[in-house]
């Protein structure tokens, strides 16, 4: 299922939100600042469901972005979380599968994102490509967070979706690339 992260029924709303502190306990280290998405990168919330249980749910992200001299229309996946119970039974792989084939369809050059490096293995089994040596830097020009700061451990994964992006593809490994998301993604 597909919803503006606004217009997400309450009911499934409300279970996304308890499978993102069951992954991120709200008073853990790791848990991220908020859930809630800067409106405008026009939050779409996917959501894997089996009859009105939640199984997986993760939100794409969106805004253009300038790199290597070229403008991109880019997405990323953001806060990617199966139920517990549900673990290692291929939902979290179908819905990152058919998020990067949704935005593939979405008119898009280019998807990005990072992730845990112990991850990597899963995100290409959903077709997505390392970009080994990539930087995504987030945050704002006056505020960069960049996904190799200290105590991060990430690597970034791509899908090329347009020619030109595929044209290019050799701009991106070994890079930073500046997507500035802003002060309440600072990283998606």
């Amino acid at each position: 299922m597909n919803f503006p992260e606004a217009d997400t029924p309450p009911a499934l709303h409300k279970q996304v939100s308890e499978l993102r502190d069951e992954a991120w306990p709200p008073d853990s280290a790791s848990a991220p600042g908020t859930f809630a998405h800067d409106p405008a990168l026009r939050p779409v919330s996917m959501l894997l469901v089996d009859g009105a249980t939640v199984l997986a749910a993760l939100d794409i992200l969106t805004k253009e972005l300038v790199h290597a001299g070229q403008r991109y229309r880019a997405a990323g996946l953001s806060t990617v979380v199966t139920r517990g119970t549900a673990r290692g039974q291929g939902h979290g792989r179908r819905l990152v599968t058919a998020a990067r084939e949704a935005m593939a369809a979405m008119d898009l050059d280019i998807g990005l994102f990072t992730c845990d490096r112990p991850l990597q293995p899963f995100y290409e089994s959903a077709g997505w490509q390392h970009l080994p040596g990539a930087v995504l830097i987030g945050g704002t020009p006056q505020a960069p967070f960049p996904s190799d700061r200290p105590g991060f451990d990430k690597v970034t994964l791509a899908g090329f979706f347009s020619s030109r992006a595929r044209s290019h593809r050799s701009a991106f490994p070994h890079s930073r690339i500046e997507l500035y998301p802003g002060e309440i993604d600072k990283l998606w």
